[in-house]
């Protein structure tokens, strides 16, 4: 492929990310494929982690830290009996234990506690930073590591199917759970020690039901032109498609095009996405409890 010039374009990218690949290194790969000026993601996947990854370019990464704290959905692979010090395949094997006979009502008394709002010990070998130093770095190096607990939302935690000592798993959580840390207590309550070995992200809101597209099909586009690159695209818009959408009229417009906030009559209060009379996406905004409604980001999108 020749090389292309970046251009400023504005949209979603609903990528499949594929294995082995971190989400950084997904976003420069569809960046580069694309054409975009600038581009970021809605949050990190493990490289041995599949699935949906939101990309955003232009005017879309504007939201994209809004949207890394959506409610995501996952599909899990747990190997019972067997920890690692990574909680995951990537690690040693630490301990080694018979898996009990396991009935329904042992698995459901093992999940219960790991869902609703719970305190969760994030895995050592982990992106979160201590001293502006990931802690994975400190784990490699062998340094001890203490791991803050955490306070996350898990919403759904249910078994899809059993296979042996592998147990798949449907997970609802909210922003900062690790489903690896999932597994690991998981396999503590069971009394016979956990690790992931599979996971695959199905939908972040808004995008519940996503036709992803891989870097496979990318590429194909990349060889066709502009107009089927651009067709793998979702508007700005539809990272909003789950608030409250405004629209303004004329006089209001220019209220808020001057940046100043623009009182609304009958409007519940809550994070809106705000639409000008020229039928152009303007502003992610959030309405008082006054009915005044104020800019959270801006949006400097082409006319419609």
């Amino acid at each position: 492929m020749n090389r292309r010039s970046f251009r400023d374009i504005h949209g979603i990218l609903l990528l499949d990310k594929p294995l082995g690949l971190s989400s950084n290194q997904a976003l420069q790969t569809a960046r580069r494929l694309v054409g975009a000026a600038k581009g970021g993601h809605t949050g990190s996947l493990d490289p041995l982690a599949t699935g949906l990854l939101p990309l955003c370019f232009g005017e879309a990464t504007k939201i994209a830290g809004w949207l890394l704290g959506s409610r995501k959905a996952y599909e899990a692979e747990v190997r019972l009996g067997v920890t690692t010090t990574t909680a995951d395949l990537e690690g040693e094997v630490v301990e080694t234990k018979d898996v009990p006979v396991l009935d329904d009502a042992m698995i459901e008394a093992a999940l219960a506690p790991l869902r609703g709002h719970i305190v969760q010990i994030p895995p050592a070998y982990s992106a979160i930073k201590q001293d502006g130093v990931p802690l994975y770095v400190r784990a490699r190096r062998g340094e001890a590591v203490d791991v803050p607990a955490r306070e996350v939302d898990v919403y759904r935690l249910d078994v899809i199917e059993r296979a042996g000592d592998t147990v798949r798993l449907h997970v609802e959580c909210g922003s900062g759970t690790y489903v690896r840390s999932l597994a690991v207590d998981f396999g503590a309550n069971l009394g016979c020690g956990a690790h992931l070995t599979g996971l695959r992200r199905t939908w972040v809101e808004p995008f519940m039901a996503p036709a992803m597209i891989t870097l496979d099909q990318l590429r194909s586009a990349a060889e066709t032109g502009p107009d089927p690159l651009d067709a793998c695209l979702l508007p700005v818009e539809a990272g909003l498609a789950h608030i409250l959408r405004v629209e303004l009229d004329p006089a209001q417009t220019r209220v808020l095009g001057f940046g100043q906030p623009v009182p609304l009559a009958d409007i519940p209060a809550g994070r809106c996405g705000v639409w000008g009379a020229d039928g152009r996406l303007m502003a992610l905004g959030e309405v008082g409890e006054d009915g005044i409604l104020k800019v959270l980001r801006g949006f400097n999108l082409p006319a419609p």
